[in-house]
């Protein structure tokens, strides 16, 4: 399956990205073929891989691009696997999740397998900073996943706690797509430190938008029920924030995970009311503006324009 750029004015690798997924994750043991062929055929947008391009590009080109894409792809589907399982997810990219079709040991040693291929990669590329640099990632969003729950299981709110979340579940890998070209290139410190720098600032806004949108967006917006956060009993910005305004009442719905009849209706309300909502997408415009200032450390090319569009493309999906 071929995959659209995120922009048609550049020619991005996607196309080779795509043969040497399947060739990567190639398997004789059915099951996993299964799985694996889900997740290809599946897609998703593959905006891990296009910033792993866009960063090369506006390198001048690094080696082993389409494999520093198929690196960071796999984690995050690994990833996916196992977070469909432990969030008892019914669908994954509009299809069965994997471990409701296959069982819950097929689909987690899956994401083993993934993981171990991804290893097989950083092998051959013979970059150990490399290897460091995923092994940290890889850390980052597990803890990042773990406070979540830990987050939620213990009603432990803090805006350092959301921080850490969104950093480590979504800022963390990013910031890898980013940086991993540029560790390849081996481009002076000062345009790695901005790639960096950028990376880990448009996935955390990524992940505020996300987050935002699953309680102040639309079914048609999300592709999916609003409210999930709020039903999962998962942090975001704009509970915490209710939390601080309306203690009493927000609290309240929080706590029966806001299962009551109007319940979102009125979280949303309440946002609304206390300026919340626009204090919000404040916040991520501020994220996102801070991510391209750090473009400014790279040289004038389409690809670094093309990264400055994707990360304010988040704010026009806040509309």
């Amino acid at each position: 399956m071929s995959v659209k750029p995120f922009t048609t004015s550049l020619e991005l690798p996607l196309e080779a990205f795509e043969e040497r997924l399947r060739e990567v994750i190639r398997s004789d043991v059915e099951f996993i073929r299964l799985i694996e062929e889900d997740l290809v055929t599946a897609g998703g947008k593959r905006v891990r891989p296009q910033l792993v391009f866009l960063a090369s590009g506006a390198l001048g080109g690094a080696p082993h691009a389409v494999d520093m894409a198929l690196v960071v792809e796999l984690l995050h589907s690994a990833t996916l696997l196992h977070d469909d399982l432990v969030d008892d997810a019914e669908t994954r990219r509009g299809q069965v999740a994997a471990f409701r079709k296959y069982g819950n040991a097929v689909s987690v040693l899956s994401g083993d397998y993934l993981l171990a291929r991804l290893m097989h990669l950083l092998a051959e590329m013979g970059r150990m900073e490399l290897v460091a640099m995923v092994a940290q990632t890889a850390r980052e969003l597990s803890e990042g996943e773990v406070l979540q729950f830990q987050v939620a299981a213990l009603a432990d709110y803090s805006l350092e706690a959301y921080e850490r979340i969104i950093t480590g579940k979504t800022g963390s890998v990013t910031r890898l797509c980013c940086e991993g070209p540029a560790v390849l290139a081996g481009v002076p410190a000062e345009q790695r430190e901005a790639l960096a720098h950028f990376g880990l600032l448009y996935g955390q806004a990524f992940q505020m938008r996300d987050d935002y949108l699953d309680l102040m967006g639309s079914v048609e917006v999300l592709g999916k029920p609003v409210g999930g956060d709020v039903r999962e009993g998962k942090l975001t910005r704009v509970t915490l924030r209710l939390l601080e305004e309306f203690p009493q009442e927000a609290g309240e719905i929080l706590r029966r995970k806001g299962e009551g009849v109007g319940d979102l209706e009125r979280l949303r309300t309440l946002a609304v009311q206390a300026g919340i909502d626009r204090e919000v997408v404040e916040a991520i415009q501020a994220r996102v503006e801070a991510a391209v200032e750090h473009l400014q450390a790279l040289p004038p090319s389409p690809y670094r324009d093309a990264l400055e569009a994707l990360a304010r493309k988040e704010l026009s999906r806040l509309s």
